[in-house]
Parts: C-alpha cells; sequence; structure tokens
C-alpha cells in the first residue's frame, strides 16, 4: 500500500510540474480533437462484443505528450547519432480490463473486477529502420495490484497522404494482474466454473494503425489489434478463447 500510494504521489507531482511548463509553452504545441469508436472482444466465455464511443484529445509538445487514454511525461533525451534518438517518459494510461458480473453467463456469481489507472516508465529507441521500446506499469488504483512488462517494435511507412504503421508487441503481466481477471476465488466456483488461481503470463501483440490525412487539419485512422493470449489465461475456466481483438476508428481535427 505504501509503495503503490508513493508512485501515485511521484506521478501526480510530476504531471503537475509537466503542466507548469505546458503552460509557458503553449504556442510550440499541438492540439487536435475528435471521435472515435472502440471495438473490442474479450476471451471470456459467451461475452458479447463491447462497442463504446470515445472523445479524442491529442496535445504534445517538448514536455508533454497526450493521446486517447494514455499521457506521457517527456524526460531529456539522449542523441545517438545523426539518424539515432533514445527518448524516455513517465507515463500514465488507462486501463479498460475487467468485467461486471451481468456481462455473461459463466460471470454470475463473480465479483465485479474492475480496470484502472496505471503508471510507470517508458523508453523508446528511434533508428531509421524501426522504432523499439520498452514500458513498465503498475496498477497505482490499487484494483489488481499488478505490474505490466512491454517490449514493442514498430515502422512507419508513408505513401503520400496514407501513413501505415504496423507493430509486434510482446506483453509480460504478472500474477496479481492474471489472477485478479482471470482467476476463480474459492467462494465463486460452482458447478462448471472450478476455482482457479493465475500464474505470470506472456501474451503477443500484432496491430496495425493506418492514417488518412485530407489536409493539414483533418485525418482519419483505424487501428486494429489481435493478441495471441497466453496458456495461464486460455487454461482459466472463465475463458473459451485464444485471443482477443480489438479494432478503433476515430477523427482528428487538428488546429
Amino acid at each position: 500500500m505504501q509503495y503503490r500510494l508513493l508512485a501515485a504521489r511521484i506521478t501526480v507531482a510530476a504531471l503537475f510540474s509537466a503542466l507548469t511548463l505546458v503552460s509557458s509553452s503553449t504556442l510550440a504545441a499541438e492540439w487536435g480533437i475528435g471521435a472515435g469508436v472502440a471495438s473490442s472482444q474479450k476471451p471470456y466465455k459467451d461475452m458479447s462484443r463491447d462497442t463504446t464511443p470515445l472523445p479524442l484529445l491529442y496535445f504534445d509538445n517538448q514536455y508533454l505528450h497526450f493521446f486517447g487514454t494514455e499521457a506521457e511525461i517527456k524526460l531529456p533525451g539522449v542523441t545517438l547519432s545523426e539518424t539515432q534518438q533514445l527518448n524516455m517518459g513517465l507515463i500514465g494510461r488507462y486501463d479498460g480490463s475487467g468485467y461486471d458480473a451481468d456481462d455473461a453467463d459463466i460471470l454470475d456469481g463473480m465479483a465485479k473486477r474492475k480496470g484502472g489507472f496505471w503508471g510507470g516508465a517508458k523508453a523508446e529507441w528511434h533508428n531509421p529502420w524501426v522504432t523499439l521500446y520498452a514500458d513498465w506499469t503498475h496498477d497505482l488504483s490499487g484494483n489488481s495490484k499488478g505490474q505490466r512488462t512491454r517490449l514493442g517494435a514498430e515502422r512507419r511507412w508513408q505513401w503520400g497522404d496514407f501513413s501505415f504503421t504496423p507493430r509486434v508487441v510482446a506483453s509480460w503481466h504478472d500474477k496479481k494482474y492474471v489472477d485478479y481477471y482471470y482467476g476463480v476465488r474459492a467462494d465463486e466456483a460452482r458447478d462448471g466454473r472450478s476455482a482457479y488461481q493465475g500464474a505470470s503470463a506472456l501474451s503477443a501483440e500484432l496491430g496495425l494503425l493506418s492514417v488518412y490525412r485530407f489536409n493539414a487539419h483533418h485525418s482519419v485512422m483505424l487501428d486494429l489489434q489481435v493478441t495471441q493470449l497466453s496458456s495461464e489465461v486460455k487454461e482459466s475456466p472463465l475463458v473459451d478463447a485464444s485471443r482477443e481483438d480489438r479494432l478503433f476508428m476515430g477523427y482528428m481535427y487538428r488546429f
């Protein structure tokens, strides 16, 4: 508990400092607003596809980056060469994992599992061939009390007004995360849903972001993502799928 409170205070203090800097450099910032729709299929048995409209806010300057559900406080980077740069930052993101007991029959009688706010650190290596990145985050909301580490690679191609950015990501979730979202407690077990204790898990993600810019102000985007689940997740009595997917479509106006 003391660790989570300390991490939360550090994140809030750093964000406040960054926002102070933002206020003095607004003219150098890029702004954007828009709207989108996210559609995701979680792997729980007989759970319906979830489709949700989302407002979009984009902000970027030398101190802070914000888009969608993720914010980054930029730390001083390191120039490795004329074409290579190492960037680092503190990140916060909202995680929409979880469920209500009435989301599917298999979850009837289960306690609600909540999403939450996660915070941590990120590093990116930009070079002419591919962008490599790694981040570590912790559940600051204290719901799952879990940790996550992500290692990813992506590359952006530009053809006229179109851009395409494929990515591949490996994500490690600790035991607390897997047990919270996919475990079954002893008092939740019933016929057809045995008690289950989750273990740490490694999943693989493939994604593709495509963007079409009509002009300097208007753009539309489509992001597709498929995640191959680990055996530790697939063995849960709550799960009947080997993967989950997410689709996001949105429109952005940049000022």
